[in-house]
């Protein structure tokens, strides 16, 4: 090219991040090709060559001597007296190769309109590459800077400067960033919108704690000891059902580390998060017993046609079971995939009443409120504080009140 701020023009593209070289000159002869079929009505006899360390381009014009006067087609061929001008000792039916003048050729108006055609595909092709490369990455976790903090979510930069979306949603409550802020969470989604790639992180989906157990424990990551599920309230609990393919090794001992020396550090990572790690089974009443550590039942019952348990454990165990903000037996029940219903051990079993019996004086959708949260008997509720109750139903404390002054009322008399 005979106009070296033209070179710099194109040369430029060559830096851009997430496309390779080769096909950055492709896309770039491409176009120059496209100019040329605009005007010569073919590309077949020109060459495009690119420099692949300085970015420079040139176009070659190849024709056929013929005899003068006997030009057909201009494009491919050429009157002898005209090839003895670029080289005297030219004869007829050889091959005549010229550097095109771009810039005489085409024009600066036509060179400046490839350059922003150039410029189009090159973002096309980088947003097209940004996609395939985190979608070929979701469920890994990603370690970035926080740039910009708005209401509903952050933007993160990843080591190549990619924007990079954390969602509110998907943050832990105790999460709190300022711009420059180290992140670290997992790769959710990758979704086009409007054209571009929108990549969401995540740090509440169990994914993201799966990938903190696999860099804390190696006995992961070797095969040694898998991870069946896991279940969380992000910030609040988790509960991870690990198992051992080796005898020799303990599951639950291994992720938890000498003296919690391993789960410390995903703990301090998730705010705190309390994590309850389990051996997993096949037994479903004996995964259901793990599941509801640390409380302890006395006994357990499940109905596996509608996939309900109901465990009995003595009163000063219910608490545990239920753990605050209910929790814990939520997350039991997600855990063995089972509802579980908890009830209170008593002296004399006879003497607790089934919620249903109360139909005549408490509305029906208030006794499916309470059994929704694991309450079908009369002493299950009153086991309850009102402030739980209030809590984890959709009813207003004067409702609860009135619900177990009924309930008190039956056992008093």
């Amino acid at each position: 090219m005979h106009s070296s701020g033209l070179i710099d023009s194109f040369s430029e593209f060559k830096e851009f991040k997430n496309i390779d070289r080769a096909t950055m000159q492709r896309v770039l002869e491409d176009v120059f090709r496209g100019m040329l079929r605009k005007k010569f009505n073919s590309d077949e006899n020109f060459d495009v060559i690119i420099n692949d360390k300085s970015g420079d381009l040139e176009i070659w014009h190849n024709r056929t001597i013929v005899h003068d006067g006997e030009v057909e087609n201009p494009n491919t061929e050429i009157a002898y007296k005209d090839a003895l001008k670029i080289e005297p000792d030219f004869e007829i039916d050889e091959y005549v190769t010229t550097e095109v003048d771009i810039l005489k050729e085409f024009g600066r108006r036509a060179v400046l309109s490839a350059r922003q055609t150039l410029l189009s595909k090159v973002l096309e092709l980088e947003k097209d590459e940004l996609y395939k490369k985190y979608k070929d990455r979701v469920g890994e976790i990603i370690t970035g800077e926080v740039y910009q903090i708005w209401k509903k979510e952050i933007m993160i930069l990843d080591d190549e400067g990619n924007e990079l979306i954390l969602p509110k949603i998907e943050m832990i409550q105790a999460d709190h960033y300022k711009k420059g802020d180290a992140i670290r969470a997992v790769v959710l989604k990758v979704e086009m919108h409007n054209g571009t790639p929108r990549i969401i992180l995540s740090r509440t989906s169990p994914v993201f704690l799966e990938r903190l157990f696999e860099q804390e424990v190696p006995e992961i990551i070797d095969g040694l000891i898998s991870i069946k599920k896991i279940v969380r309230e992000p910030g609040e609990r988790a509960k991870v059902a690990v198992e051992s393919y080796d005898d020799r090794i303990d599951p639950v001992g291994a992720c938890v580390g000498m003296k919690g020396s391993r789960i410390h550090g995903i703990v301090r990572e998730l705010r705190n998060e309390n994590i309850d790690v389990i051996n997993f089974t096949t037994n479903p009443s004996l995964l259901v017993q793990r599941a509801l550590s640390p409380a302890k039942i006395s006994s357990i019952k499940i109905e596996e046609d509608r996939k309900r348990v109901a465990v009995t454990i003595k009163a000063d165990q219910v608490s545990l079971a239920i753990g605050k903000g209910g929790h814990n037996i939520k997350l039991a029940g997600k855990l063995a995939g089972y509802e579980i219903d908890v009830y209170r051990e008593t002296e004399h079993e006879e003497e607790d009443i089934d919620l249903e019996e109360f139909s005549d004086e408490i509305d029906s959708w208030i006794i499916d409120e309470l059994k929704g949260i694991g309450c079908d008997t009369a002493k299950s509720v009153l086991a309850i504080s009102v402030e739980d109750l209030v809590r984890r139903t959709e009813l207003e404390e004067e409702t609860v009140i009135e619900i177990r002054k009924i309930l008190e009322a039956e056992f008093e008399q």
